[in-house]
């Protein structure tokens, strides 16, 4: 499992994205928006199903990535993501 990564989360309907990075593993950070602890955005939405996740050599490189995707317009983040995950399951069950 990556420690340093890029992800995007939705909530039940897939009608919200919410692009972030983690340098804590990425199934505890994961986790963390799954109980809510990560308050604002994620909470308040209830954004907490992983569609997908880029592992990033370091916490430098996930920040950048991060920040490129928030930049994408939806239909390329949700492109990546058919690509990716093409049923938009949610993979936090996956990670190890």
């Amino acid at each position: 499992m990556p420690e340093y990564a890029a992800y995007i989360l939705t909530n039940s309907g897939n009608n919200v994205l919410y692009v972030g990075a983690t340098a804590k593993g990425l199934k505890a950070r994961i986790w963390e928006h799954k109980e809510k602890l990560v308050k604002g955005f994620s909470a308040k939405y209830d954004v907490n199903k992983l569609v997908y996740y880029e592992p990033c050599g370091d916490i430098e490189q996930a920040f950048t990535r991060e920040k490129q995707l928030k930049n994408w317009h939806r239909d390329w983040k949700m492109n990546l993501i058919e690509k990716f995950n093409p049923t938009w399951k949610d993979l936090y069950d996956e990670l190890e």
